[in-house]
């Protein structure tokens, strides 16, 4: 019930009349960022991870269709694989509320879910994207993700990430556990040697909790782990 009141709130903030009106220059734009493109290796290790995290939007100022794909592949073989589809609306100056769908496609079984968020830039500059997702058991899922860019020169920027999932009930088929699954915190300075081109290094730290780091263990599999990365952020 609660993540069918948070779709039905993201919803009236989409269709509502208040959002910000359309002037006559508001052509339909396109936009594609690979936010990151890395090779992750964790610290005293010889293996290694290929990392991507993707969104492009096609749309106007006020709405917009937002599609985000993000995975990871180890040794040739795709571990996680996520896609989302969401339309987005303006609701405020810098903020967007989003609704749609996502897809979680990894080796293990398939979860899909309906997507509900707000999109935009917190105070001091943080962008954060906010979503509760529900699928049709009942399952849900509240994801923040934030990121904030310091700027050392116009060219090198530091820039600090922050992923937090928590799970309304245990999945033990993927691996999460209910309450507080898992956090994910990135380090990563890039040198843009354009705008829309910029390789960078840094440090990635994961680590679950709770029920989530109890089934990894079961099966033999890490609870925590940080690995350096290096990688490109690019768009057009």
């Amino acid at each position: 019930m609660k993540a069918a009141s948070a779709a039905l709130a993201v919803s009236g903030l989409l269709f509502s009349t208040a959002a910000w009106s359309h002037g006559d220059d508001d052509p339909l734009l396109t936009k594609m960022m690979f936010d990151q493109h890395e090779w992750r290796r964790a610290t005293g290790s010889d293996s290694g991870a290929l990392v991507w995290q993707a969104n492009a939007w096609l749309g106007r100022d006020r709405d917009k269709l937002w599609l985000k794909a993000e995975g990871e592949r180890v040794e040739g073989i795709t571990e996680e694989a996520e896609l989302q589809l969401r339309y987005s609306r303006a609701v405020a100056p810098f903020w967007d509320a989003q609704l749609g769908w996502r897809a979680d496609l990894g080796p293990g079984p398939e979860r899909h879910w309906l997507a509900a968020g707000l999109r935009g830039l917190a105070p001091y500059w943080f962008d954060t994207d906010l979503a509760l997702f529900a699928d049709a058991d009942g399952r849900t899922v509240l994801c923040l993700e934030a990121e904030y860019e310091l700027l050392f020169t116009q060219r090198l920027i530091l820039s600090p990430d922050l992923e937090v999932n928590v799970y309304s009930q245990d999945d033990r088929a993927t691996g999460a556990g209910s309450g507080l699954s898992d956090v994910e915190f990135g380090l990563r300075l890039r040198y843009e040697i354009r705008r829309e081109f910029a390789p960078y290094v840094g440090l990635v730290g994961w680590r679950k909790f709770g029920d989530s780091a109890n089934f990894a263990r079961q099966q033999g599999e890490r609870s925590d782990d940080l690995q350096w990365v290096i990688g490109v952020r690019a768009w057009f």
